[in-house]
């Protein structure tokens, strides 16, 4: 079977989604891997490494045209989507759900599409998991892109000259991207604190020494491990208890995403304009649409003294270990679907079924949008 590995098209992303390592291992295991040309080069892997590892360099018009596989990490854009052939297979994420153009378009070029951002929060897929790993990395770069911006430093500092007190950081959503985000700030100094529509969360974010900003003993529950979302009437209790720590924050870091659907609005342009001069909002969720009601996507925009920056974070400016970590998820995922260097199309098993979005050329039932 032959895998090909395309460049990324979307702008700013210098991720690749195989590296040298993988392409190793994949060659190993009875695969042929051709790369396109400089597809790793911004990530500082460069094609001499892939052709030392066994897959060597092709242009993107040849990978096109000969490989059973082709591998992004984002969803292939209207150029690459027309030039696929019956039969042929694309792993990456493809948002299906609020992609669904992309779907149709597969599906009339009868191929066949897995996607990544699809996986189930299950105990044997979290090697597998793209989702968690990148936003593991977003979480922790969402601190430093904020300690860059503040005008104030994060701990506690005692000098001669009088003392500085720490900085006050509240993060909206306790997923991955948030307990990384919690336990960034807490190592650089700063009192943190959180919240999340999950009550179930907050043991976790105290484990981390952040305080848990609680809206009643129920709260809302988890729906296939992610936060569903919220009825009107938790928003608006939540948005009343939080309200005190958000006016007193230096910086804010805000998560919270639904998967297929826009972002929740969870700070709006009124709660901005009580917020302190100088302070900072990282919004993770911008490409969503974004959980401050100003947001816009890779801009910072500026209110009454507030700082709001739109963000996705990890993939602009991690890429190195971005791309080792997406990797190692997209060779975990190979193995799982294939047996040999064939895949198995075990459509009644969990993984496959729920990734598996379009086979040849059908658009499977779960993968309409709601």
């Amino acid at each position: 079977m032959k895998i090909g590995i395309l460049k990324e098209t979307q702008k700013g992303d210098k991720r690749v989604a195989i590296t040298p390592q993988i392409a190793k291992q994949l060659v190993g295991r009875g695969f042929e891997v051709r790369v396109e040309e400089d597809a790793g080069s911004s990530s500082n892997y460069k094609n001499s490494d892939y052709s030392k590892a066994g897959a060597p360099i092709r242009s993107k018009e040849d990978i096109f045209k000969k490989a059973d596989v082709l591998i992004k990490i984002n969803p292939f854009d209207n150029n690459e989507l027309k030039k696929l052939k019956k039969g042929q297979i694309i792993i990456a994420q493809l948002f299906h759900k609020s992609h669904p153009n992309d779907i149709e378009i597969i599906s009339k070029q009868g191929a066949t599409a897995f996607s990544m951002d699809a996986m189930p929060r299950i105990s044997r897929a979290q090697d597998m998991d793209v989702l968690s790993s990148q936003n593991n990395l977003a979480g922790y770069k969402a601190v430093i892109l904020g300690a860059y911006e503040m005008t104030k430093i994060f701990p506690l500092m005692m000098t001669a000259a009088g003392t500085i007190t720490p900085s006050r950081v509240l993060i909206y959503g306790v997923g991955v991207a948030g307990l990384q985000a919690i336990a960034t700030a807490k190592r650089l100094g700063a009192v943190v604190e959180a919240t999340d529509i999950r009550l179930e969360t907050k043991e976790q974010t105290e484990s981390l020494g952040a305080k848990f900003i609680t809206v009643d003993n129920e709260g809302e529950k988890s729906e296939g491990g992610y936060a569903k979302e919220a009825s009107k009437d938790y928003a608006k209790r939540q948005k009343e208890a939080v309200n005190a720590s958000l006016f007193k924050a230096d910086l804010v870091i805000t998560t919270a995403m639904v998967p297929g659907r826009r972002s929740p609005v969870l700070i709006t342009k009124e709660q901005v304009e009580q917020m302190k001069n100088g302070a900072v909002i990282i919004d993770l969720a911008a490409a969503q649409g974004g959980n401050c009601e100003l947001s816009k996507m890779n801009k910072t925009i500026v209110k009454n003294g507030v700082k709001i920056i739109g963000t996705t974070i990890s993939p602009e400016s991690v890429s190195t270990n971005a791309s080792d970590l997406f990797a190692k998820n997209m060779y975990n995922y190979i193995v799982h679907l294939t047996e040999g260097d064939k895949f198995k199309w075990d459509l009644e098993e969990q993984i496959t079924d729920e990734t598996l979005i379009v086979y040849n050329g059908n658009i499977r039932q779960n993968s309409k949008t709601e």
